[in-house]
């Protein structure tokens, strides 16, 4: 990231483990095994050389998300407001300019993220967010954010707001493409635990960014394309 001026020492990580896992009987979700160790670990692993700093979002079991050395925060606004809970918790805590949001049961993260998401940001000091894209979907919790829309989230939340992409979709923001939806798959189920633990492959490192006016499947340009163009292009 030394070209980018999204430098690591500049980013903080967010790993989303506080929601309820409804899907997994309302267990907690990121301190569930894989492969020996909490699904939470295999994520921190993969963000952790990405950033300069790292934050565990988790409303249950702090002490437990904490044995990792990573600092723990709880959401600040009460109810379920969902991830963006988890994320206003972020940027309140971060104390960098940018911050870097991935869920915990994604543990095939790609593992340039970051710069990827970052290249977005060059020679546009005015763009506030960026997020990942793939033929299949947008991955609006795979988002890099500026801090400065703490406020902001704060409103969207306090007027009733829960979605990601729609909060995400308010502010200038460019959706970066990467090549494998896998990278983004989410572990939702014991089932599809058990089925990720018994693969040995999981997302590709393979990745490239989205052309502005390109078919998504042919998308190779590093500025990335408007959010609401993306969409279209889905």
């Amino acid at each position: 990231m030394s070209s980018s001026i999204v430098e690591r020492h500049r980013v903080t990580g967010l790993i989303l483990a506080g929601g309820s896992a409804t899907r997994m009987g309302c267990v907690d979700k990121g301190l569930q095994s894989f492969r020996g160790e909490p699904l939470v670990e295999a994520v921190r692993r993969r963000l952790m050389p990405q950033v300069g700093s790292l934050l565990i979002s988790a409303n249950r079991n702090q002490d437990r998300y904490a044995r990792s050395g990573t600092r723990v925060i709880a959401d600040i606004v009460d109810g379920r407001a969902g991830p963006l809970a988890g994320m206003q918790a972020g940027l309140a805590a971060c104390e960098t300019e940018f911050m870097v949001v991935v869920p915990c049961d994604a543990p095939f993260v790609p593992h340039d993220l970051v710069s990827r998401l970052a290249s977005a940001f060059e020679n546009d000091a005015t763009l506030e967010a960026s997020l990942a894209v793939t033929a299949e979907h947008t991955h609006p919790v795979f988002c890099l954010l500026r801090t400065r829309l703490r406020d902001e989230l704060t409103a969207y939340l306090d007027d009733g707001g829960r979605a990601v992409g729609r909060w995400i979709g308010r502010h200038r923001s460019r959706a970066v493409w990467f090549d494998d939806e896998a990278a983004f798959r989410n572990l939702n189920t014991f089932e599809e635990l058990l089925d990720a633990e018994r693969s040995r492959s999981g997302g590709s490192r393979r990745s490239g960014l989205v052309a502005a006016g390109a078919p998504v499947k042919q998308a190779s340009h590093a500025a990335g394309l408007p959010l609401d163009e993306a969409r279209r292009l889905l």
